[in-house]
């Protein structure tokens, strides 16, 4: 999207909300097409329902669900904070979101929440409008400023890819550790003994299970877990860049790096790229989300898919329940669902050139 394509359709507006059209403007499609974006319909490319969640975020849209009520069922507000620094990921998110809330009756509230700035201030505006329940994603899943304003406003929340959701909260994740555990073992078996790992930001719990994870499976493994083989990063590209400059650096650097989301992993093939390493023949990558980003770069990133759109529907439908359970005066205990991650092999990995010798263990390497 354009910057200038989106400042002329916010001048246009003259401090009006922005409508269905200004979003089919700016998305580049009909107004007909993003209606059957959020209304859930599957005639739609992926690519297109990408498009139209970008559109949403950046104009703010919220579709005026007065005149689609379904069958004189009131309509559940929903608002969704986001502050995240994966446009891939974000774009996966919003399709899922609007997708299930056009297919749910459900009125969507959306606000952006800058990292650092304000968050209790931006999520009180968001509660503001007489919301029914909030869907946090990371980092917010984690931020103790927002659960706490949720939480004082007594409404439900749904907790997204949280790595440790609290007992109250309704929450949707996949298990981050075994994940991670599952990618390092892959990388093991194909042989490579010294991998690199880039951890996420610290502000989310995610970042920490995917860390564990890749630790365990070193260790149960016997491979090498020298302490700088561990980089840290921010789950930004330029994070990524700076991670993967400081693994590749090492005078015995790593035959393998294996990311914790699909942005760092793409700059670490940037960074291998212009020290003229083939990926995966000099040095295998891997990624965590499975992401638009994972097939639009060269080599396609072998990753762990974390079902990113499902989630977000499945947030939807949950907080649905509870809203509906809560009016009807009926128990509304919120719900933990645990979903499948799949590990998706491409083209960036593969057995180190030279397969190294398995790791002895301590006590006999040093007999």
């Amino acid at each position: 999207m354009s910057k200038v394509t989106l400042d002329s359709i916010r001048e246009a507006m003259e401090h009006g909300k922005p409508t269905m059209v200004d979003v089919a403007k700016l998305a580049g499609v009909s107004a007909m097409t993003v209606s059957r974006v959020m209304n859930g319909k599957t005639l739609v490319r992926e690519s297109t329902r990408r498009k139209v969640a970008d559109a949403v975020a950046a104009l703010n849209y919220t579709p005026n669900q007065e005149a689609r009520n379904l069958a004189g069922s009131k309509p559940i507000r929903v608002g969704f904070l986001y502050s995240n620094p994966s446009a891939a990921y974000l774009s996966e998110f919003l399709v899922g979101l609007l997708n299930q809330s056009g297919l749910n009756n459900v009125q969507l509230f959306v606000e952006k929440c800058e990292a650092g700035n304000h968050e209790t201030e931006h999520t009180q505006r968001l509660i503001d409008n007489g919301l029914d329940g909030v869907i946090l994603p990371p980092p917010l899943c984690d931020s103790e400023a927002v659960l706490g304003c949720v939480e004082r406003a007594g409404i439900p929340a749904v907790v997204v890819a949280c790595g440790s959701p609290a007992p109250g909260l309704g929450a949707v994740s996949i298990d981050d550790y075994d994940a991670a555990h599952y990618m390092t073992r892959h990388l093991i078996a194909l042989g490579h003994q010294r991998i690199g790992f880039i951890v996420g930001h610290p502000n989310q719990s995610a970042s920490a299970r995917r860390l564990d994870g890749y630790r365990a499976a070193i260790a149960e493994m016997n491979a090498d877990a020298a302490d700088e083989l561990v980089v840290q990063g921010m789950f930004t590209y330029r994070s990524g860049l700076d991670a993967a400059e400081q693994l590749l650096a090492l005078a015995e650097r790593p035959t393998a790096i294996f990311a914790s989301n699909d942005d760092m992993a793409a700059a670490t093939v940037a960074v291998a790229h212009r020290l003229a390493l083939d990926v995966p023949g000099d040095l295998t990558v891997t990624g965590f989300d499975d992401t638009a980003l994972a097939t639009t770069i060269w080599p396609e990133l072998t990753t762990v898919r974390q079902p990113i759109a499902e989630m977000a529907r499945e947030a939807v439908q949950a907080l649905v329940r509870r809203v509906r359970a809560m009016r009807e005066e009926e128990p509304a205990e919120p719900e933990q669902t645990r979903m499948d991650f799949v590990l998706v092999r491409r083209q960036s990995d593969a057995a180190p050139r030279v397969r190294p010798p398995a790791r002895l263990p301590a006590a006999a390497r040093s007999l």
